[in-house]
């Protein structure tokens, strides 16, 4: 028989307790907020007053319902005053001891039949469980911040939690208008067993110099379409605060070495670099909990003019009939520079030449593109069939299918037909950027350059250096990037780059969490896309995408670093051989038929 919660104890006023305290009142439920001592009870306070004013400064509540919510609400220091609520949420410092030792004396002050949750994002429930003499009783409840505005809560059962607990705090969980999924205790959970491998990585590429934390974040807001850049959202969560949950993960999670902490991390931690909190972390802060970054020594002088080096681009050449060499091609028309699309034949030119009139086409109806500038960009292409056609172009974009041996070719041929000085761009999201080079005679002259699909929509491209380009090929490549109107992100020729070194890892993660039926891929979904702010979740994007070419770029990844967590999920290999490939074929982790 299910119990009425209608009197809920928050322990802990830190930023997720006085958010949880926040989402309760709100909701109608009277909150008894504790605290283990008067100043820390004020901080908390104060911290709940500035959030529900700015609700109420932003029109999204009324004066009154303020005054109500305040009103459902008590503070008090110490335990005792939860002795007669029907469910305590604990949401204090990531720490096993303090946590035990709070569940101990909350079994000895809370009624009998009152539920006892802890918020924690990554320790073991179980452990925290068995502090008490009613470990049936403990659940996990862990909200995700900012708890008033985040839709999703991690509901955490253990192996002894009772079946009415459970289907209790899932009852509660939808009085409070959120989206719950409910999983077995594991380190991490869904949401953070994800998202924290992503982030340990991303502090990795920055700790081997391999691209600036500008460059980083850039790359992963906009060529995934994420909130924020990973290393600035380290700095919101506290850097100790991922350190604990990183090395609690690693130790309970298998000593998988995607969680173990990258060395920088705990550097940084004992320095007392930690995050907005303390005004400086991967970046510098106004102050002490401002999110406003100012300029630091480790801040990028404004981007230089591109070298002088006789390199004045007109026209440019691309080279492919694939998915992405329309978009190239109407981006490239559309900045103003002449272009020669190469394909191999007229019907493959004819069908690439339909796409750019039927997307220039759709911009002039979206009221993004005069008339005129929609003729004065077809006026600008050139179609042919023939590579010796680009003998007296400025620069070459190669678009062609992703096999190695066929870049190989087209560059060798360029290598040939192509003047002097010419930068020869490779569109390669996976491949070896050195190897494609060497291909030529001319290997300073060769770049990655990197877009994203749909060009003419995605504002990022990757501009990939190799050990054998020179500084005057980066510095025009720059400067096209520039003039294309986009945005420039500079990394080293390593394979994925930078966004798909940091996205494949963590949708291969998700794969294998699915092939270990921890939680659907519904579930996953969820836990992304509402606790993390995703737009899309792994499995969604795994068959836009299609699960052949993220297979293929796993294994690219694989090759290369070795590290045994990166190996390809079987499951996702399996699917792959079975022709579920994603919504191309109708099918891939859900049917689209």
């Amino acid at each position: 028989m299910s119990r009425e919660i209608n009197t809920v104890g928050v322990v802990g006023l830190g930023t997720m307790g006085a958010g949880i305290v926040e989402v309760f009142a709100r909701s109608g439920i009277d909150v008894v907020a504790v605290e283990i001592t008067d100043a820390a009870l004020e901080r908390g306070q104060a911290t709940m007053v500035g959030s529900i004013d700015r609700a109420v400064a932003k029109g999204k509540l009324t004066a009154a319902e303020r005054d109500e919510i305040f009103a459902r609400i008590g503070f008090a220091v110490g335990l005792a005053a939860l002795h007669d609520v029907d469910l305590v949420i604990e949401a204090v410092p990531e720490q096993l001891a303090l946590k035990q030792a709070i569940f101990a004396e909350l079994d000895r002050v809370c009624k009998p039949d009152a539920i006892l949750a802890t918020n924690t994002s990554s320790l073991s429930v179980t452990e925290i469980s068995v502090a008490t003499t009613r470990p049936n009783a403990v659940i996990g409840v862990h909200f995700f911040n900012p708890a008033p505005v985040m839709k999703l809560v991690e509901i955490v059962r253990t192996v002894v939690t009772a079946p009415d607990v459970v289907a209790d705090v899932e009852a509660l969980c939808a009085r409070l208008g959120k989206v719950d999924v409910t999983i077995n205790d594991r380190a991490g959970f869904i949401a953070n067993a994800l998202l924290f491998g992503y982030l340990n990585q991303a502090v990795s590429m920055l700790e081997a110099h391999y691209a600036t934390r500008e460059d980083i974040d850039a790359a992963m807001r906009l060529g995934c379409g994420l909130p924020m850049g990973p290393l600035a959202l380290m700095d919101l969560i506290g850097i100790d605060t991922a350190y604990e949950i990183l090395d609690t993960m690693y130790r309970r999670g298998g000593r998988d070495r995607r969680h173990a902490p990258v060395p920088l991390i705990k550097q940084m931690v004992t320095a007392g670099l930690l995050g907005r909190k303390t005004g400086r972390g991967f970046y510098t802060y106004e102050g002490p909990g401002s999110p406003k970054v100012v300029p630091d020594e480790l801040t990028a002088p404004p981007a230089a003019e591109a070298l002088e080096d006789g390199r004045a681009i007109e026209t440019i050449g691309v080279v492919g009939s694939g998915v992405m060499a329309p978009g190239i091609i109407e981006v490239v028309a559309r900045a103003g520079f002449d272009v020669v699309s190469v394909t191999r034949g007229a019907e493959k030119s004819a069908v690439v030449a339909g796409a750019v009139e039927a997307s220039l086409a759709k911009a002039v109806a979206r009221g993004k593109l005069s008339e005129a500038d929609q003729a004065a960009a077809l006026a600008r292409i050139t179609w042919s069939s023939r590579l010796d056609d680009l003998d007296d172009v400025d620069l070459v974009i190669e678009s062609v299918v992703e096999e190695i041996s066929v870049k190989k070719a087209v560059f060798a041929a360029l290598d040939e037909i192509c003047k002097p000085g010419v930068v020869l761009a490779t569109t390669t999201s996976s491949l070896p950027v050195i190897e494609i080079a060497m291909a030529t005679q001319r290997p300073a002259d060769v770049i990655g350059l990197h877009l994203f699909n749909p060009a003419p929509v995605m504002k990022l491209v990757e501009i990939v250096r190799t050990i054998r380009t020179s500084p005057e090929t980066t510095a025009a490549a720059a400067a096209l990037v520039e003039a294309l109107g986009k945005t420039g992100v500079h990394c080293a020729d390593r394979s994925g780059f930078i966004v798909n070194a940091l996205l494949f890892p963590y949708l291969n993660d998700a794969v294998r969490m699915l092939e270990a039926s921890y939680a659907t891929a519904d579930d996953i979904d969820h836990a992304m896309k509402l606790g993390c702010g995703y737009p899309m979740g792994p499995f969604e994007l795994l068959d836009t995408v299609g699960l052949d070419v993220a297979l293929a770029i796993q294994r690219e990844l694989y090759l290369e670093l070795r590290e045994p967590g990166f190996a390809p999920a079987p499951l996702l290999e399996h699917l792959v051989t079975a022709g579920y490939v994603g919504r191309k074929a109708g099918r891939g982790f859900r049917d689209h038929t």
